[in-house]
């Protein structure tokens, strides 16, 4: 994939719909927010990979966690995918601009940080500043030091650091 500018994301609470970055309105399921971030359940509709997407969207760490619903022979070695974000809160709009490192996480086995190659591509060509290149590559380092703490267990390192999260397909923690 070649050089792009940050891909910004909407989450219109008021009108219960997820803005892609290409401008496409989807409806939301369910929208929650706790006090450490945004929790989104929605239909994935005219997706091969995947039918069903549910993400939290959590400021404090600048991080996007989602889990996909695959679709049978489209299944990844992952249980949660991780975009490493800035988050714009005005009222009830929440804005992600993803910073290009994306982080793969299986529970138990690893986690794995790709496109570091995108994210230095778009320092090169001053799409975004060196300074956001170093919190994102920061932020990225905290995660897979406190992921590796916890086993490669997602909610758990969360539920470990006052964020609680809930997911539809995995059991609560605690």
């Amino acid at each position: 994939m070649g050089v792009h500018p940050p891909k910004r994301e909407r989450f219109d609470l008021a009108e219960g719909v997820n803005v892609d970055p290409k401008g496409v309105s989807r409806a939301v399921e369910e929208f929650r927010v706790e006090e450490f971030g945004l929790y989104l359940a929605r239909p994935t509709p005219g997706r091969t990979q995947f039918h069903y997407l549910e993400s939290w969207v959590l400021p404090e760490l600048g991080l996007r966690v989602t889990d996909f619903w695959f679709n049978p022979g489209h299944e990844l070695e992952q249980d949660f995918y991780v975009d490493v974000v800035s988050v714009d809160v005005r009222g009830d709009e929440w804005v992600t601009t993803d910073l290009y490192l994306d982080l793969t996480v299986r529970a138990g086995k690893r986690v794995t940080v790709l496109d570091t190659d995108e994210l230095l591509e778009a320092t090169k060509h001053g799409l975004i500043s060196l300074e956001t290149a170093r919190s994102a590559l920061e932020r990225t380092y905290r995660t897979v030091e406190a992921l590796t703490a916890h086993d490669y267990d997602l909610p758990r390192w969360l539920a470990s650091i006052g964020m609680p999260t809930t997911w539809r397909r995995y059991p609560p923690i605690g």
